[in-house]
């Protein structure tokens, strides 16, 4: 079968991709990725055929959040979608047409994150079968409410439309220049309502998220997507690092750059107190040349190698962070800054592997250390471990190969002749 992937979005949304695509590949498929072109790093590695889309994710996001206000606190989840649909209605006719001409002759369009709209406009103009994917789960549920809103802010009879609100949201932010950009690539009609029949693949643990009993059948949970490191050797001055002493802390925000970097970087420092620690600076620009030689800092580096070197993850609460640290088998301080972290932080602290989250836009180290020392206890190390072994025992990749390829044995089973 031939795939294309579509997305868009910061690294921790693509690298889940490639590692799906690497994965169709090795089952006998051919699967090609459309992304931002700064976080198909992962793909070129996996040896996964890439198209990059139009945009930058890197330059545009960052700036927009922090002008929406999204770190600051204000109206963070309308900033953050205002900000977001912004950079995909900018590019929607491009990423439209690009999806269609890699398109051609698929079995399948897979879509997700910013490009998922268009990916389905694309399914639908080739007349093929389209399977949503996610690493936050979006379909309505009882049992908690949206991601995208504050924990514990939602009254839970509320839960339900809460990702009804969330959803119908966004489509309108997103729907003007969609249907321009369906008119002008592929001549279809206007869409009014959002799409929410097609098949939705989560690479999301139910170990650490159980499957809502209230989801409909069309709706999978496979488990966490992760790419194999094998043949990746880690730089030496890290080995050295990590033979002269203890586990050390891990501290990475990801993609997340809208905020005091610098300033975080001295409170962490002050937090960690003098033990081992691993910085990783990812997009942010922080100066490192002053770290005490305590610290050492790391360039990318698979997660699913590194975490289970450490004794625990300082880390900003993004889906595909969360799992590695909690799959790893130690415990988190999490340090949300904007849309779905919060989501994240909620639930490590729910499997009892993370304290409380603590205050991104406030970072301060007295309230770090407290984290750092909830992470130190036995008891939590003890739960991160067992939480681990079942998230280790799930095979997310293969669930959801196997998944694909049913849905569209069906799909061609009910093709009229």
């Amino acid at each position: 079968m031939k795939f294309v992937v579509v997305t868009y979005g910061t690294e921790g949304d693509t690298r889940p991709l490639a590692a799906l695509c690497a994965a169709l590949i090795s089952a006998g498929h051919e699967a090609r990725l459309l992304a931002d072109h700064a976080t198909l790093g992962s793909a070129k590695t996996l040896g996964v055929p890439v198209t990059a889309l139009a945009g930058d994710i890197k330059a545009t996001l960052q700036p927009a959040l922090t002008s929406a206000g999204a770190v600051a606190g204000r109206s963070r989840f309308k900033g953050t979608a205002n900000a977001l649909a912004g950079i995909a209605n900018s590019n929607a006719e491009r990423w439209l047409r690009e999806t269609v001409r890699a398109g051609e002759e698929c079995d399948a369009v897979i879509v997700s994150g910013l490009a998922a709209f268009v990916g389905l406009s694309a399914a639908e103009y080739l007349g093929v079968t389209a399977i949503g994917t996610g690493l936050i789960p979006i379909t309505p549920t009882a049992d908690f409410a949206s991601p995208f809103f504050p924990p514990s802010r939602v009254p839970s009879f509320l839960n339900r439309v809460s990702h009804e609100f969330v959803n119908g949201f966004l489509w309108r932010a997103f729907r003007k220049r969609i249907n321009a950009a369906r008119a002008s690539v592929c001549s279809l009609p206007p869409r009014r309502d959002l799409w929410n029949d097609h098949p939705m693949l989560y690479g999301i643990s139910p170990s650490l998220l159980p499957r809502p009993q209230d989801w409909p059948s069309n709706a999978r949970m496979c488990g966490q997507w992760i790419a194999p490191s094998a043949g990746w050797s880690p730089p030496q001055d890290l080995t050295d690092f990590l033979a002269k002493g203890e586990a050390p802390i891990y501290v990475g925000f990801g993609s997340m750059t809208s905020f005091d970097t610098q300033k975080a970087l001295q409170e962490v420092v002050t937090a960690a107190g003098g033990r081992r620690t691993l910085f990783h600076p990812a997009w942010s620009s922080v100066d490192t040349s002053m770290l005490p030689a305590n610290v050492h800092v790391i360039g990318d580096t698979p997660h699913e190698w590194l975490f289970p070197r450490t004794s625990m993850v300082i880390h900003h609460g993004g889906s595909g962070t969360s799992h590695s640290a909690a799959r790893a088998g130690v415990p988190s301080v999490v340090v949300p800054f904007a849309g779905d972290q919060f989501f994240w932080a909620d639930r490590l602290r729910r499997a009892g592997v993370a304290p409380g989250p603590v205050d991104g836009k406030n970072l301060r180290a007295s309230s770090l250390s407290r984290g750092i020392e909830f992470a130190e206890r036995e008891d939590v190390r003890s739960c991160a471990r067992t939480l681990g072994k079942r998230m280790q025992a799930e095979n997310g990749l293969a669930q959801a190969v196997s998944s694909i390829e049913e849905i569209v044995a069906k799909e061609r089973f009910y093709l009229p002749a």
